[in-house]
C-alpha cells in the first residue's frame, strides 16, 4: 500500500443537548503526513441526517475519486446520529472505518436510546451490524468496523495514518479543528 493514499477523517464538534446542530469536519490528507482539504457541514442532534450529511460532504468533495478510504470517529455523529456505514460505501464506493478508543457497551446504549427515542431499536440496529474488531495499536487497543475491504487493510490503513497514540491522524486532525472552531481552544481525545 502507497504512503500517501488519500484518506478522510470525519469527527463532530463538542455540543450540549440543548444545541440543535453541531459542527462535522472532513479532514482529507495524504497517509498521515500532508493536510489537503478540509470538509465542513453540519449534523443535528440526535437526528437521522448524519449518514447523507457524510455522503452529500464526500461527493462534493473534488477528492472524490481519489480518496481510498474514509475514517470515522465512531458510528454516530452529534449525539446518537447513526450513520450506516454501509449506505456511505454503497453510494461512494469508497471504504468505510470506524473506530472507537472503547468497546461500545451495547446494554447502556439500548437503555439510552430506548429512554429517548421511539425509534430507538433501529438505531441500535445500525449500531450493532457489522462485525466490530478489537486492533491492538502500540499503545492501547481500538475497535474497528469496516465496509469495503478486508479487515487486514483496513489495518494497514490504520497503521500508516496513525503517527502517534492510536487515533489515525485525520481523524485526530479532524477532532481538533471541531474542538477548537466550537471551543476557541482545542483539546480532549478524539
Amino acid at each position: 500500500m502507497k504512503s500517501q493514499i488519500r484518506l478522510l477523517g470525519i469527527d463532530d464538534s463538542p455540543f450540549t443537548f440543548t444545541d440543535k446542530y453541531c459542527n462535522i469536519i472532513g479532514v482529507i490528507m495524504r497517509g498521515g503526513e500532508y493536510i489537503e482539504c478540509i470538509l465542513s457541514n453540519q449534523v443535528s442532534i440526535d437526528g437521522s441526517d448524519a449518514t447523507n450529511i457524510c455522503i452529500d460532504m464526500i461527493k462534493k468533495s473534488r477528492y472524490k475519486k481519489q480518496l481510498k478510504s474514509i475514517l470515522i470517529d465512531g458510528i454516530a455523529l452529534g449525539g446518537f446520529n447513526v450513520i450506516e456505514i454501509e449506505k456511505i460505501n454503497t453510494i461512494t464506493d469508497i471504504p468505510v472505518i470506524t473506530i472507537t478508543r472503547d468497546k461500545p457497551d451495547f446494554e447502556n446504549i439500548k437503555r439510552a436510546l430506548k429512554k429517548n427515542f421511539i425509534d430507538w431499536e433501529k438505531r441500535l440496529n445500525i449500531m450493532k451490524k457489522g462485525k466490530l474488531y478489537r486492533v491492538q495499536t502500540s499503545h492501547n487497543p481500538i475497535f474497528v468496523k469496516c465496509v469495503g475491504l478486508p479487515i487486514k487493510e483496513a489495518k494497514e490503513i490504520i497503521k500508516l495514518s496513525t503517527i502517534r497514540g492510536v487515533v489515525p491522524e485525520p481523524i485526530r486532525v479532524a477532532h481538533l479543528i471541531a474542538s477548537g472552531i466550537t471551543r476557541g481552544e482545542s483539546y480532549g481525545k478524539a
